[in-house]
């Protein structure tokens, strides 16, 4: 579709820090690259990591993620290119394939899966973990597939493609909404010599991760497999993104929640003792 309202960005954003991510494994052996890691959390609150993984290797990805444990936050995970199957304690299942997105709140706990249903080809996206405030955390799990045609995506004059997980650009509303972290979530595709703009909130943290080719903000480059950490600045209302060649990237944003972040692998809560009430819920079967 077209974006019917664009948006009329008085000043971009400039970037405050280029990330590199680093190379780890998950799961079974998934070979992914860490993008947003905890040292992060606080500056991109919200948001509490960010995986790119991609691979053509099956070796890199066939053993998947087999069941383990999630509490307090919601996990988005989007595919470029491959087929996973997800099964969870909360009795949901569907397949994640090429362009789909699932989004799933772990909220008080589920135990799920994540397992490749390919045996070659490439595998490729990213899977992102959005921070619940404190008052859900304890909500009751969620889960939903968003197959390729149900994102909403649009094109833009110079030819700009942008797929809208979630939140708002240019006019185009997406798939998912959340009312108090009000995440904007982004696929844009940039035709060589394009130039991209989008409002985002002065309230939001805002990055930008370059996947395919490089791009220009505000004077700054950023190249491929490399995180764009987006100034906060009360006068800018938006982004301005300029590709040279052809590049492709996501641009995440969202209202932080300035609540104390207290991390235990799988779990997020606010205090050392909700974890410990974690671990003996999970220990002791009180997950769904």
């Amino acid at each position: 579709m077209t974006a019917l309202i664009p948006d009329a960005i008085r000043k971009t954003r400039t970037i405050e820090q280029i990330v590199t991510g680093v190379a780890t494994s998950d799961g079974a052996g998934v070979s992914l690259t860490r993008v947003l890691t905890g040292r992060l959390q606080q500056r991109l609150d919200p948001f509490l990591m960010l995986d790119a993984f991609g691979s053509d290797d099956p070796h890199d990805y066939i053993a998947g993620f087999p069941d383990h444990p999630h509490r307090g936050f919601e996990t988005i995970t989007y595919m470029l290119s491959g087929r996973m199957r997800h099964r969870d304690s909360a009795g949901h299942e569907g397949l994640l394939e090429n362009g789909g997105v699932q989004w799933m709140t772990a909220g008080r706990g589920v135990i799920h899966s994540e397992i490749p249903e390919q045996e070659n080809g490439v595998m490729e996206g990213f899977q992102l973990w959005l921070n619940l405030p404190a008052a859900s955390k304890m909500a009751e799990p969620w889960y939903r597939d968003f197959p390729a045609v149900a994102i909403p995506e649009y094109r833009t004059s110079e030819g700009v493609e942008v797929r809208v997980i979630a939140g708002g650009s240019n006019g185009v509303a997406g798939a998912v909404t959340r009312d108090t972290t009000d995440p904007i979530y982004l696929d844009v595709h940039l035709p060589a010599g394009t130039t991209f703009a989008t409002a985002i909130p002065t309230t939001h943290n805002a990055f930008v991760y370059v996947y395919r080719g490089a791009v220009n903000i505000s004077g700054t480059r950023i190249e491929s497999q490399r995180m764009g950490i987006l100034h906060n600045a009360a006068d800018s209302d938006g982004v301005i993104i300029q590709a040279d060649s052809a590049a492709r990237l996501i641009l995440v944003a969202g209202q932080p929640l300035h609540e104390p972040i207290v991390q235990y692998g799988p779990f997020v809560m606010n205090t050392q003792q909700q974890i410990h009430q974690a671990l003996d819920d999970f220990r002791n079967g009180r997950f769904n």
